[in-house]
């Protein structure tokens, strides 16, 4: 069974891709249901297909969207803290962590924020989306790339509210992750607040519908 991309412990997937050697006595449309039938209620398999021999779920991809959201209002929520990270110790400045991840765009060198444990040879990143954005009491950061580094949204998010907060200039950020000291980076995001939100391909062997409702927006209400 291989996936499209690891993550970790507590950290969440809106739109996970898999694939299977299976036997071909059961339908390959069929799978999706049999699987619901006998996994637990925090996990769905939205559709399966048979696919092309030599296609493969992790290295078939193109790229890899991960958006880690905060949550920054005063009070905890149960519906939203265990999707988000409780971030209210100070106010959060948009715009200041978006110019920190102005620079970030582009191939380059990220070892601050490579955590030991990875198989991975070298800490060279792609990064072609970096997105900060703010909807109300949610600060939402995406990222996307074909591949990430083990650890590294969390390792970057948890040194990013520091720029919004104020403790950390754009600047200094941008000096701290260029001089590739993984010391320097002391703190990581909770996982909770971390989900993988698509993958994408060159050829998706299923239509595009199966994405619908993959993309989690966070919304509050009111009610008076």
């Amino acid at each position: 069974f291989y996936g499209a991309g690891r993550t970790d412990t507590g950290v969440h997937a809106a739109a996970q891709v898999a694939h299977f050697d299976g036997p071909q006595v059961i339908p390959a449309y069929r799978w999706a249901a049999i699987l619901n039938h006998r996994l637990g209620e925090d996990i769905v398999i939205r559709a399966s297909t048979r696919v092309p021999d030599d296609w493969h779920a992790q290295y078939s991809a193109q790229w890899r969207r991960y958006r880690y959201t905060i949550y920054t209002d005063a009070y905890p929520n149960l519906f939203i803290c265990p999707y988000a990270w409780h971030f209210y110790h100070a106010p959060l400045d948009g715009q200041l962590m978006q110019s920190a991840l102005d620079p970030m765009v582009g191939y380059h060198e990220l070892a601050a924020f490579h955590r030991a444990g990875s198989g991975r040879a070298h800490s060279w990143v792609e990064l072609q989306v970096a997105e900060c954005s703010r909807r109300g009491p949610f600060v939402q950061v995406e990222l996307q790339a074909a591949g990430f580094l083990y650890g590294m949204v969390r390792l970057l998010v948890g040194l990013l509210v520091n720029v919004g907060r104020g403790r950390l200039t754009p600047a200094a950020f941008t000096e701290l992750w260029q001089s590739g000291r993984r010391d320097l980076v002391k703190h990581a995001a909770p996982a909770r607040g971390l989900c993988l939100l698509r993958v994408g391909y060159q050829h998706f062997p299923l239509t595009a519908d199966v994405w619908f409702d993959t993309q989690p927006q966070l919304t509050l209400y009111s009610v008076s």
